[in-house]
């Protein structure tokens, strides 16, 4: 649960009177703010809004009263009416720096890490001092993968406070994205000293112990120290089946562990198993198919919670919607491990809003009508070779519409639309989300993220020509984001409009020409679609180089094996 910053408790009474004074108030003004201060802290949120609503009518230029109504309104959940409270409190005073905190705080909820480093920037730039700023910067710019920035953030927070767990645990999370695993077990481990029982390190060192060093005795026992935990976590299940798991495991593999220390087991032990750092896989067919890929938002739990990303999906990891839950993660479709149980990393963060089925969708072959204009939204020849004359590939290509340079409309009313399709999609309600993401594209037809989530909610909703309408207005607004062209090449592919999928693909890697997602994509194109297992290769090969700990990596290597040049 993210901190909001509540004035009350930071403000002398004589300073509260001061600034209503100077804000202009009338008396009935004061005394409305003083009884929402006295409900907030009370924790009657209602009671508190309403308080603070009639203060900001009789105050309506004071940005304190503003953004006490919108931590009530933060706290009481309702997200629209707390930004919209907050961006009047900065509207009408800048440099209210815990409205910055605040207003980042929500945004980081919410999954805009963009928007949230932005109000935490100017936050800690303002409050040097803040560990607790520094922590959630860090904690944004860890989930946007900016790790120099993240470390520097995490430092800080670590000057302020030398014994600050959360610092540490943020720090191992960063080694263990650079695959410095043993690293990354330190930070967890001196978090651990610092604080035997937090919760987000203990889980992280098992996670590391097992998949990354090896170490599964050790990660038997963190697990269980987890599960002991006086306070129940929510994944508190799914963690206890995946540490039976590997109990059973162990057991079977001739390793008990008992109190912490590894003794023989009682009954006659199975031949002990050569396991790497990795889940162990099952032995594959004779010819292996390739690894899938598909959309999925990018798990974010290592962000918000704490909790390492080690586990992916089966296939490449694409982009993630600005929607997607902070405790989202993408689930195991085949996992065939015995180490962790199907599913189990789904369990422990069970919302993926962005999930396929493996059925091949129907080809479309064009789109509703769209405004016409003069600017392509991605070069229409490809830009990979085709398949080989015998290849079963058609030669559908999808029509690219030309569109008109977006104009801005008026961000502050679509973003309460936006905002309403973001619970909406939260909970299920696609429909609504749907109609609330429309509302905002045509409130402010230049809304790049209503356009990224509509086209998102859309997939899910099986409303592929909606899918790629919105993916092409998406990057008609940011030609360059990587996430948004992968998830337009993966919509094009689930058409079977093969040949403009790997164009996008290929467009992605003249960006990026390390982005491994992209490679895994093509690699999967080439060998399923194109038939042409040498181009193939060469595209797996680089997603091995890149990114070695893939959790299609066993996969790949069972592919390229069968495959031989």
């Amino acid at each position: 649960m993210l901190t909001i910053k509540n004035l009350a408790k930071k403000i002398s009474p004589a300073a509260l009177a001061l600034a209503v004074v100077l804000g202009g108030c009338t008396p009935a003004g004061p005394r409305a703010l003083q009884s929402g201060v006295r409900f907030l802290d009370e924790g009657n949120y209602p009671a508190a809004v309403e308080k603070f609503r009639q203060a900001t009518a009789l105050m309506n230029t004071n940005a304190q009263a503003w953004n006490y109504l919108g931590v009530a309104c933060h706290r009481a959940g309702d997200v629209t009416n707390a930004v919209l409270a907050y961006q009047q409190a900065l509207k009408l005073n800048r440099d209210l720096v815990e409205t910055h905190f605040n207003l980042g705080c929500l945004w980081l909820e919410q999954n805009r890490p963009d928007n949230a480093k932005s109000e935490l920037a100017a936050f800690t730039l303002r409050r040097g001092n803040s560990t607790a700023g520094w922590l959630k910067l860090g904690s944004v710019q860890l989930r946007t993968r900016d790790l120099i920035g993240a470390e520097k953030s995490y430092s800080e927070a670590l000057r302020g406070s030398p014994q600050n767990p959360e610092a540490m645990n943020g720090l191992g999370l960063i080694q263990q994205q650079r695959s410095r695993s043993p690293e990354a077990a330190k930070w967890f481990e001196a978090a651990l000293q610092q604080q035997p029982d937090y919760a987000p390190a203990l889980l992280n060192l098992a996670i590391v112990s097992q998949y990354s060093l090896n170490n599964r005795a050790r990660a038997l026992q963190k697990y269980r120290e987890y599960l002991a935990l006086p306070a129940r976590p929510a994944n508190w299940d799914a963690v206890n089946l995946a540490a039976t798991a590997l109990e059973q495991d162990l057991n079977a593999a001739g390793r008990v562990v008992q109190n912490g220390t590894t003794v023989p087991p009682v009954s006659n032990p199975a031949p002990a198993r050569v396991v790497n750092n990795a889940p162990v896989h099952a032995v594959p067919l004779a010819k292996p198919e390739p690894p899938t890929n598909g959309i999925h938002p990018a798990p974010a739990a290592a962000l918000t919670t704490g909790v390492v990303r080690v586990s992916a999906p089966p296939e490449a990891q694409l982009a993630h919607d600005v929607s997607a839950d902070a405790n989202s993660t993408a689930a195991t479709e085949a996992e065939t491990t015995k180490t962790a149980k199907p599913g189990f990393f789904q369990k422990i963060n069970p919302l993926n809003l962005f999930r396929h089925s493996p059925k091949e969708s129907p080809a479309v072959t064009s789109l509703p009508p769209v405004t016409a204009g003069s600017t392509k939204t991605a070069v229409a020849a490809p830009v990979v070779a085709g398949p080989a004359a015998t290849s079963s590939v058609g030669v559908a290509r999808y029509n690219y519409h030309s569109l008109a340079k977006l104009a801005p409309g008026n961000r502050l009313a679509a973003e309460k639309f936006f905002l309403q399709g973001l619970q909406s999609q939260r909970a299920g309600e696609l429909p609504d989300a749907l109609q609330s993401y429309r509302h905002a594209t045509a409130t402010d037809p230049a809304y790049f993220e209503a356009y990224y989530n509509l086209g998102i909610a859309a997939a899910a909703a099986g409303d592929l020509p909606q899918a790629l309408s919105a993916g092409e207005f998406a990057l008609s607004l940011r030609p360059d984001s990587t996430d948004a062209r992968l998830n337009f090449a993966q919509v094009l592919k689930q058409v079977n409009f093969f040949f403009d999928a790997a164009n996008e693909l290929a467009n992605v890697l003249k960006q990026n020409p390390d982005e491994p997602r992209a490679h895994l994509a093509l690699g999967n194109l080439y060998a399923r679609q194109f038939h042409q297992p040498a181009q193939a290769r060469e595209h797996y090969l680089k997603v091995l180089e890149l990114d070695p700990r893939n959790s299609q990596a066993p996969a790949i290597r069972d592919w390229l094996v069968a495959n031989p040049r």
